[in-house]
Formats: structure tokens, C-alpha cells, sequence
């Protein structure tokens, strides 16, 4: 099947860069892309005008919210109630998985669903553990799998582990509980994961190693990890210089930084990709002065990626997106928080390098975009995605720009990301398939899938109550912005 896709504006890529074609078009056929740009020749099965609309690479997203977002309630409590949303001494004793296994693949396939409603058509999933047993298992990433294939997005998985777990003691002390031989063995299920999916559902299904947060994992578990990712030849995503605790926890342990730390066990590298790393040396909130972490991110070409909704949210920013680049360090993109809507986080990431740079000129819309398309790709060694050239892979976003609420269009990728957002999502294809369809998902019940997930969101917030070490109440751990009054 041969598409041709014609639009005001047409994203193409040049073999440079990205490049911008008026009243352009793309024609592709089955999962590869033909032509782009002005001027096709040849015959199609399916022409299609999309009008005043952007069509554009899909996005490339390396910290993809998988999940019901635990954000939308946690991220207001204080230090006092903070304690409450980790696991308490007598919960370690009895703890349990909260959601069935039917029940967290519904999860996973919603929450792929609303990636692919925003434009992302590639995504390394990330979801919480805190309701979980311990960590995740190799049969619920084999249901993420499968909800992929059937919705069509591309993934990199694997089940994340972790050697031990936030705490808090009786007397409301935070610490890590650490149960050694468990994150062992979930780097071993992670690895037999990769070995037996990476390549499935005709590559739409690949591999990664995804340890939890470096102050989770023992050293062993470290070097093994970057020793399989060498191995299978697959990334590893490791959180690390996401929060303070983290700095300390690590520096009473070892005396070293957390991405000083990676660089001393020779973690860091290609396929390494780091969401977060703004606790360096360097940022205001740290004591140690100088480059010496950007400078091993830089040197060992590992990959930083960039959430700025989610890191805003839990008060701290990166200082800064373009100082990073100026340093040589490559820079992908991540929403890791709800919605999932690249241009939000796009926006985002443009505000708050402003902000921190105080400069008019800083955060350049080019470079955010490329890094939530083409750097992301490239960091995933993947030349063939987040750019529409000949023989890429047929993943494209239509973007429409006829609602009210747009506005009038001065140039179409600034106007996107300052003007835009995801409900802005008309079509999506991966790999030559339509996934998205005049902003709906083919086959599904959105209204049955909304009920079912703020069913879940619910439950999920109920059950904190049960590993507070004090035992407060729902509504003591998450107060409503204002009173609530029910109906009589």
C-alpha cells in the first residue's frame, strides 16, 4: 500500500537537519518512507490533503509515562507528609502487588494509548513500583509487549529491578531497605526479557535494561547491568541526579556524586541514557563547584534525558538545557509525567530554560524539537526514526492547526510548541500502520477506558494510607485543594 500525505507544512530532514516544506508531501509505502518534499512522480493507493496542518516525524520519547500517574497526587506534601508515600517498617512485613496482573495490563495499554494520542510513536515506558511486590516482573512487560503490538506503538522494554526500596522507620526516620539477592535476580529476569522479545512484532518490540534509581542499586548490580547492555547490544536507562537524597545517600556511602559514581564503575557510554542528571557539580543546589560531571557525560557520549514537566513539578530544574549543550552532551526528550504531551513538555523545557539562562535567545524551539525527535532517535542508534527522509521508518504525526483555541500560525514547529498542544494529534502512523485516527485510538471506548482508569487512579491513591508508617487517612495524605462538599 502506497500513501501519498499532502499539507500546508511537511517536516522533512535533509540528511542535516530538519527542514520545513510548504504545501509539501510525504509518500510512503508499507513501513518506509518514499519522498519527501515537492514534486512525486509516481503513482499511490491512498491520497490523502490534509490541509493547513503539520506533518511531522513521530516522537521519540525515552522516559514515556507507562502508568496512571502517581504526579497528580504527590507532588504538593511537605517533608511531614512526605514520609507517608514511602513504605513503612510493617509494610515491608506484609507487603503485596495492589493490582492484579489483568488489572496493570489494562494499565500499561491506556497509558500506550495516550502516548500515541499525543504523537509519540516511540517510547521507553516507565511506570511506578511503589504497588508493586518489589519491582516489575518479566510477565507484566510480556502484556506491555503485547499491548503495544496490538496498538501499534514501537517500545524498547524491559522490567525494571531494584536492590532495595525507600523506607521510613518507626520513628518516621527515612532509609533504604535492601534486599540484595532480589535485584540480582530482576536483573537476570530483565536479561532473559530482552533475549526473548528484542525484535519481536517485526522490530516493533525492542530490548532495553532499565535498573531503577541509582540509590536502589548495589554496585554489583551496576557493573552486570552495563555489562549485559554491552552484551545484547540493547540501552540502559538508569535514573540518577534526580534529588538531593539521592546526592547525600550516595556520597555517605561511596564519597562520590551520583554521575561521578557512574564513571568510576565505567557505567556511563552510547548506550547509556540518564533521565534527570541536573544534581551535577555545577547546579546552585550542590556543593561542589565546576564540570567535572559534564564533562564524563560528555566524554563518554552517554545520552541525558530531559523531563521538565516532571522534574518542575518536584520543585528542581536543570540548569540549564543549553548549557548542557553547549557542552557537548546529547540531549533527548522525556514526558515521564502526566499528560504525556510532548509539545507541553517541549513548552516547558523552553520556559524554564529561559528562565534559568535569563535570556530572550535561550532555549531555541530547533533545539528541543530535535532532541524529542532526531537525538532521541540517535540515541537509541536509530538513524531510521524521528526524521522523515527516504527509507526512514514511516512514523509521522499530523498535527492540525485549523481549531480556534490555535490561533494564527507564524512559523509552523514554534507555532506547534508555543501555540499547540496534544489534543492538536489528528493522525499517527507507525511503521507504515494508522494508529490514530481523527484523534481516536481504532476500536477503542474512550468513555469505558476514562471509568476504568480514574477507577485505578483511585484504588491506587487509597492504598497509600495502608504503608504509612502513620497510618493517616487518604484525605490527611492528599488534602484537596479546597473543602469538598458532597451531595446530600
Amino acid at each position: 500500500m502506497r500513501t501519498r500525505l499532502r499539507a500546508r507544512f511537511v517536516v522533512g530532514h535533509d540528511g542535516t537537519d530538519h527542514v520545513v516544506h510548504e504545501d509539501g508531501e510525504v509518500v510512503y509505502e508499507d513501513d518506509r518512507v518514499l519522498h519527501v518534499g515537492h514534486g512525486w512522480q509516481g503513482t499511490v493507493d491512498v491520497d490523502r490533503d490534509e490541509g493547513l496542518a503539520v506533518v511531522a516525524p513521530g516522537f521519540v520519547d525515552l522516559n514515556a509515562l507507562g502508568d496512571i500517574d502517581h504526579a497528580v497526587f504527590d507532588t504538593y506534601q511537605g517533608a511531614e507528609l512526605g514520609t507517608g508515600l514511602r513504605w513503612s517498617e510493617d509494610y515491608l512485613t506484609r507487603r503485596a502487588d495492589v493490582f492484579s496482573r489483568e488489572e496493570r495490563a489494562f494499565v500499561r495499554r491506556y497509558a500506550f494509548g495516550q502516548l500515541l494520542l499525543n504523537g509519540i510513536t516511540t517510547a521507553l515506558p516507565i511506570a511506578s513500583e511503589i504497588y508493586q511486590a518489589w519491582a516489575e516482573t518479566y510477565t507484566e512487560l510480556a502484556d506491555a509487549a503485547q499491548a503495544a503490538t496490538e496498538l501499534g506503538l514501537r517500545v524498547y522494554l524491559g522490567p525494571s529491578y531494584r536492590s532495595s526500596v525507600p523506607a521510613v522507620g518507626r520513628d518516621g526516620t527515612p532509609y533504604l531497605h535492601e534486599e540484595e539477592a532480589l535485584g540480582e535476580a530482576g536483573l537476570d529476569e530483565a536479561i532473559r526479557f530482552v533475549r526473548d522479545f528484542d525484535g519481536t512484532a517485526g522490530g516493533l518490540v525492542r530490548g532495553m535494561l532499565a535498573p531503577s534509581r541509582i540509590e536502589n542499586q548495589t554496585l554489583a548490580v551496576l557493573r552486570r547491568t552495563k555489562g549485559a547492555s554491552d552484551e545484547l547490544g540493547v540501552p540502559v536507562r538508569l535514573h540518577a541526579g534526580q534529588t538531593l537524597d539521592e546526592v547525600r545517600t550516595l556520597h555517605a556511602a561511596t564519597g562520590l556524586r551520583p554521575v561521578e559514581l557512574l564513571d568510576s564503575i565505567g557505567f556511563l557510554g552510547p548506550r547509556t541514557l540518564i533521565p534527570h542528571a541536573w544534581a551535577v557539580a555545577g547546579h546552585s543546589q550542590m556543593a561542589a563547584d565546576g564540570t567535572a560531571d559534564l564533562d564524563s557525560l560528555r566524554d563518554s557520549g552517554s545520552t541525558v534525558i530531559f523531563c521538565p514537566m516532571a522534574v518542575a513539578r518536584y520543585a528542581v530544574v536543570l540548569e540549564s538545557f543549553d548549557r548542557y549543550l553547549r557542552h557537548g552532551i546529547r540531549m533527548g526528550m522525556g514526558t515521564d509525567t502526566a499528560p504525556p504531551d510532548m509539545i507541553r513538555a517541549l513548552d516547558t523545557g523552553l520556559v524554564l530554560t529561559k528562565a534559568v539562562e535569563r535570556r530572550k535567545d535561550a532555549a531555541a524551539v530547533a533545539d528541543l524539537y530535535r532532541a524529542a525527535t532526531t537525538a532521541g532517535a540517535d540515541a537509541l542508534g536509530r538513524p531510521d526514526l524521528g526524521r522523515l527522509s527516504e527509507g526512514a521508518q514511516a512514523d509521522l504525526v499530523v498535527f492540525d492547526l485549523t481549531e480556534p483555541r490555535f490561533g494564527p500560525v507564524d512559523d509552523p514547529i514554534r507555532s506547534l510548541v508555543l501555540n499547540g498542544d496534544g489534543r492538536d494529534v489528528r493522525r499517527v502512523v507507525v511503521a507504515g500502520r494508522v494508529v490514530v485516527e481523527d484523534g481516536r485510538l481504532p476500536g477503542s471506548d474512550p468513555e469505558a477506558d476514562r471509568r476504568r482508569a480514574q477507577e485505578h487512579l483511585e484504588r491506587y491513591r487509597a492504598s497509600y494510607p495502608g504503608r504509612d508508617h502513620l497510618h493517616r487517612s487518604e484525605q490527611e495524605l492528599f488534602p484537596p485543594t479546597f473543602r469538598m462538599v458532597r451531595h446530600p
